[in-house]
């Protein structure tokens, strides 16, 4: 598995390249945005491990072009702001997770797996629930005959497991370690952004709502 490291703090970068040499993934390292976006042109990876705030173009912007070229390897994002608000910012920005600085190296090593093996998890099968259904060889969702807008690797994983599971109350733990695949701090938003985007899309033609809300509890795929 091939791994891109983008980060302009050379200490972190080489902490990084070093360790996940040492797990076995190849790992290249860009200094800064701009390098970043010509490597990805050059080299197909797996995963982004992706620092925000660097000279010239940041980590939210490289995030931004990455997804608008229709690339949906998995990013992780670094950041050093602990704010609700920022974190959602780089989730916005198409981030599949994020870390907040300082991080112990074992976590990232946790998400780095999480994230790989929901990459490399596939099944040839149409999942379906009333007029949904997903193609999860192509990842194609569709309401009715309506073709639903592309779903990054984290809406896919959160709608596969929604489809696998219809009427069941899925409480918010057991969703963030199926499809994150470890413990979340308790306070997290992140499983909330994610239902968000996923009912913007699945409902942007207007179709009623199939993804609700259980209050104190999680959420549960059913017809009202």
């Amino acid at each position: 598995m091939r791994i891109l490291v983008v980060d302009d703090d050379e200490r972190i970068a080489r902490m990084l390249l070093r360790g996940l040499t040492l797990e076995g993934y190849r790992a290249d390292v860009a200094g800064d945005g701009d390098q970043a976006l010509r490597m990805v042109t050059q080299t197909a990876y797996d995963l982004i491990i992706l620092d925000v705030v660097m000279p010239g173009v940041d980590g939210i912007e490289v995030c931004r072009r990455i997804r608008a070229a229709g690339e949906m390897w998995p990013i992780l994002i670094l950041t050093a702001r602990d704010q609700v608000a920022d974190r959602v910012v780089g989730l916005d920005a198409g981030a599949d997770d994020y870390l907040v600085k300082p991080f112990a190296y074992e976590e990232l090593l946790a998400r780095v797996r999480a994230l790989l093996r929901r990459q490399r998890s596939g099944e040839s099968a149409t999942l379906r629930f009333a007029d949904l259904s997903l193609d999860t060889s192509t990842w194609q969702a569709r309401r009715g005959e309506r073709s639903v807008e592309s779903l990054s690797p984290t809406e896919f994983e959160l709608l596969a497991l929604f489809l696998r599971h219809p009427h069941q109350i899925l409480r918010r733990e057991q969703i963030l370690e199926q499809v994150w695949g470890y413990d979340f701090d308790g306070e997290t938003n992140v499983l909330d952004v994610y239902v968000g985007y996923l009912r913007r899309k699945l409902e942007a033609a207007g179709e009623p709502r199939l993804i609700h809300t259980v209050r104190g509890v999680g959420y549960v795929l059913r017809q009202e």
